[in-house]
């Protein structure tokens, strides 16, 4: 947050020329946007739509793929928020625009059911079958946010909340058919692994805050080096699975090549490097199946 953020109406600190009131509205929509927890809702977002556009090219599914995807996302960050706003300013968490004052939890709301609602019609045009997915991957996420996050469950929120992502995609095809199996044990294991990862800078805070979910239980039990090394083995076990499965072995062999090395950066990392380098991971894994041979259905 910066100074024009928190102090828009303490005079001689707007930018020069610009209106109190744009000051403030240009404050809230950057708090807004930083409340969505943008990186990873692009991502995601990205993700899903090279899957869906790579498999069909055409029709209305790839052009509305995206947009409900992202609005999914983007519920899912501002309910994330709306629902943590009480613990992160007890936590004093500078990162949360909520917890500094920068928004109203009551606007982060509204945002939040706005997209969803917005996210379930633009995925119910697509076809009632990527509607329901879609409502799948909502509801495991925004369970998450509401409470099982502190319980042994996060796991499977995480499993039930990325694992049905290649069905997404594939559910724009005519006749709705599923995803290959492998593809789908392979978003398993990103968004678990990807959990495992996300948690690791927050683990102290989490002891302290009494968040229990299923990484904090392991730490609590075996230590936060158990959990950085269980995020590798899923991260890497999915593209291990890719390269088996790919007749392009040519591609695959150097993409595993780069997950380990986004591995090594990842173990070797602190703060939020563990979690960026599994999105890099993700990332390969998406190349892959693109690129390496193989094939969505």
């Amino acid at each position: 947050m910066t100074t024009y953020d928190r102090d828009a109406a303490t005079p001689g600190l707007q930018p020069p020329g610009l209106p109190e009131n744009d000051t403030r509205v240009r404050s809230r929509w950057r708090a807004l946007i930083i409340a969505s927890h943008p990186g990873p809702s692009l991502f995601i977002t990205a993700m899903a739509t090279v899957l869906a556009v790579d498999a069909a090219p055409h029709g209305i599914g790839p052009v509305l793929t995206a947009p409900a995807m992202l609005a999914a996302q983007l519920s899912i960050g501002w309910s994330n928020d709306a629902f943590d706003a009480p613990r992160d300013a007890v936590a004093g968490r500078e990162d949360k625009p909520v917890a500094t004052g920068g928004i109203s939890v009551r606007a982060v709301w509204i945002a939040a059911f706005a997209a969803l609602l917005a996210a379930l019609a633009m995925s119910l045009a697509i076809g009632v079958v990527t509607a329901l997915i879609l409502a799948l991957i909502l509801g495991a996420a925004w369970a998450y946010n509401a409470g099982l996050k502190s319980t042994p469950a996060s796991g499977l929120m995480y499993l039930l909340g990325f694992g049905p992502i290649p069905a997404y995609a594939a559910s724009t095809l005519p006749g709705h058919p599923g995803p290959a199996w492998y593809l789908t044990a392979v978003a398993a294991l990103v968004g678990l692994g990807g959990h495992f990862a996300n948690v690791l800078p927050d683990l102290a805070a989490d002891r302290v805050a009494g968040v229990k979910g299923l990484p904090q239980q392991v730490a609590a039990r075996w230590g936060a080096g158990t959990v950085r090394a269980i995020a590798l083995v899923l991260l890497l076990s999915a593209t291990v699975l890719l390269l088996l499965a790919s007749s392009r072995r040519w591609v695959a062999v150097p993409g595993l090549a780069a997950a380990v090395v986004l591995a090594v950066v990842g173990a070797r990392g602190k703060g939020r490097v563990p979690f960026w380098a599994a999105l890099g991971i993700a990332a390969v894994d998406v190349l892959l199946i693109v690129v390496g041979g193989g094939a969505l259905t």
